[in-house]
């Protein structure tokens, strides 16, 4: 007979290795559809490790992709702390691209310091918005924010779509949807020549060390950690849990608007429907791997964006279709979940007592 007896404490080493082996474990599963596909299997492997890492090019590449997972991350890791559950890190993340072209494209011009803080902050601004109705519904109407969320990304694209064939159309796109450009002073500026790499991974990596400072050693941090672990305790003990609820999900949405800001003022440079594949909902898969972790979503992040290019490689090398990377992205979550199983449970085999 087998039985789960809850730990009392999850070994520090074994949370540690989780999502490690997780990972493993899904680029093993994934082998299954490559051989499925005719490709050789080693051969696989070699050309997808490669083309994410073999090269300076792949190395910059994995880097780019990185930059918006890492605030997807966190915008995910940092609600899902609080159980609040947001699904629409996508939604946010165009919301704060919107915005970003709306104040840097030229309507209003200045330095470049004041320009890039103006975009980042109103990118900020327009994602936490967004997240503030969804978390207000929950905690004032007993919405259900998986499923508020999930549709508002719909409606936000829809909405893309309208601005970028309507008022923010570029006259001279040749008929194309897309926003008018980011002006040079708005622009993120490169932090590598001649690559996509961008300042947005500065923005990021300061944003993770951010958050993480901020929910292990300060007091609204400690609000949001005890309201997640017990909204009742937390209650009890004199914590407003709607204000907690709404300043996660502000900061929540701030974060995947940063991602879009990054998208849409380093790297592409101005704003069309397909400005994201899909960074919102892959960045929930990231924060799973880094186990809600700040700095673990770091490297999660790296991973999943290495996984990405690497696939792409491997796509172009041995005829392998490039959906591989969202199958072994998907793996990724289910092993993890698993993990997170064996990390809270111990498995007893044989009866009760015995």
């Amino acid at each position: 007979m087998i039985r789960l007896e809850p730990r009392g404490e999850t070994p520090r080493l074994l949370a540690l290795l989780a999502p490690v082996v997780a990972a493993l474990v899904a680029l093993a599963l994934a082998a299954i559809p490559i051989m499925a596909a005719g490709a050789p299997l080693l051969k696989a492997y070699q050309v997808m490790f490669e083309g994410a890492l073999g090269s300076r090019f792949a190395l910059t590449e994995v880097v780019s992709r990185a930059t918006p997972l890492i605030l997807t991350g966190l915008a995910a890791a940092i609600a899902f702390r609080a159980r609040l559950y947001n699904i629409g890190a996508e939604g946010q993340l165009y919301l704060g691209a919107v915005a970003a072209v709306a104040v840097g494209s030229g309507r209003f011009d200045g330095p470049p310091a004041l320009m890039i803080a103006a975009v980042l902050i109103a990118g900020a601004v327009a994602g936490a918005l967004l997240m503030l109705g969804p978390t207000l519904m929950k905690v004032k109407l007993g919405a259900d924010e998986v499923v508020t969320t999930l549709l508002l990304n719909f409606i936000v694209i829809l909405f893309v779509q309208i601005m970028i064939e309507g008022p923010m159309k570029d006259p001279m796109s040749l008929g194309w949807p897309q926003s008018e450009p980011i002006i040079d002073s708005a622009a993120l500026p490169k932090l590598i020549e001649k690559t996509r790499v961008h300042a947005g991974l500065i923005v990021a990596l300061l944003a993770a060390l951010g958050v993480h400072v901020f929910l292990a050693h300060t007091v609204p941090g400690f609000r949001i950690r005890a309201v997640g672990a017990n909204p009742a305790a937390a209650r009890f003990a004199g914590m407003s849990v709607t204000g907690t609820m709404l300043l996660v999900g502000a900061l929540s949405g701030a974060l995947a608007g940063l991602a879009g800001v990054g998208e849409v003022a380093g790297l592409k440079g101005y704003l069309t429907n397909n400005l994201s594949p899909g960074y919102g909902y892959a960045g929930i898969v990231v924060a799973m791997l880094a186990g809600l972790s700040p700095l673990g979503v770091v490297l999660a992040a790296f991973f999943v964006a290495a996984v990405f290019v690497g696939a792409d490689s491997m796509s172009r090398g041995i005829n392998v279709s490039s959906y591989i990377a969202n199958l072994i992205v998907a793996l990724a979550l289910i092993s993890v979940l698993v993990s997170g199983v064996v990390t809270r449970w111990r498995i007893r085999f044989g009866r009760p007592g015995g």
